[in-house]
């Protein structure tokens, strides 16, 4: 494959400040431009013949960056979270029109996805479970899109989690976080973290940790190139590292 033509979108984020330090030290990989706020994106795919846009902004504006990518003439690799299925088969519609593919990721980090991988299979064997997730004081959503997305592969292989659990009395609402299919998700934001996450199931006797740290943000770089070399000359949406893992 000839060397790729990479916008970064959301380049003066500090993910954003990453990928682009990693875009113009990669041999397979050209820095066509690097976009914010205000810039005009589908301007700049044209204007710089990109294949690939990689984009980390933020939730609310997600869709509207996936079309003008794709009505642009490029690629999407999307680590922006937020997607819900009905935006996927919008997306899937803009695929099928113009013949661009579309990559999205909760996560990039590929220890991150083998821990989601790990805590699905475990989920066939114990009926109690809670996910952990510690990110950074800048990030805006939570729970995370990682945590969803273990929680929705855990659902997969047990219809309900948790269902012996006896808390009936709130002390302070809220206090034992989100609910997926029983499955509780609990939400840390503070200095010090980049991306955390651990997934705790519990047994009989036993109860079992599977937890995953990311220290640099440099650990979502091999994810991105290779979901990048994947997607570029396909036209499909492609949800989820695990897929090309």
């Amino acid at each position: 494959m000839s060397v790729l033509r990479v916008v970064v979108n959301g380049a003066k984020g500090k993910m954003g400040q990453t990928v682009v330090d990693f875009v113009n030290n990669h041999s397979k990989l050209e820095l066509a431009a690097a976009v914010d706020m205000g810039d005009d994106l589908g301007k700049e795919v044209k204007d710089n013949a990109a294949d690939i846009v990689v984009d980390f902004t933020r939730p609310e504006i997600r869709m509207e960056t996936v079309r003008q990518t794709l009505f642009s003439g490029a690629a999407a690799v999307v680590g922006t979270t937020g997607f819900t299925p009905e935006d996927l088969e919008t997306i899937k519609g803009w695929v099928k029109e113009t013949g661009k593919g579309c990559f999205i990721a909760p996560n990039f980090i590929v220890g991150n996805v083998l821990m989601q991988q790990f805590a699905k299979q475990a989920a066939r064997y114990y009926e109690y479970a809670e996910i952990i997730e510690y990110h950074h004081e800048q990030k805006v959503d939570f729970p995370s899109g990682t945590a969803v997305k273990t929680a929705e592969l855990m659902a997969e292989e047990r219809e309900k989690f948790n269902v012996g659990t006896n808390d009936q009395v709130a002390n302070i609402e809220g206090s034992r976080g989100g609910d997926h299919k029983g499955i509780k998700l609990h939400a840390v934001r503070m200095p010090g973290f980049v991306a955390s996450q651990e997934v705790i199931l519990g047994g009989h006797g036993q109860y079992m940790t599977i937890r995953h740290d990311s220290i640099e943000r440099t650990s979502y770089m091999p994810g991105i190139l290779m979901a990048s070399e994947y997607i570029a000359d396909k036209a499909e949406l492609v949800y989820g590292l695990e897929n090309i893992l």
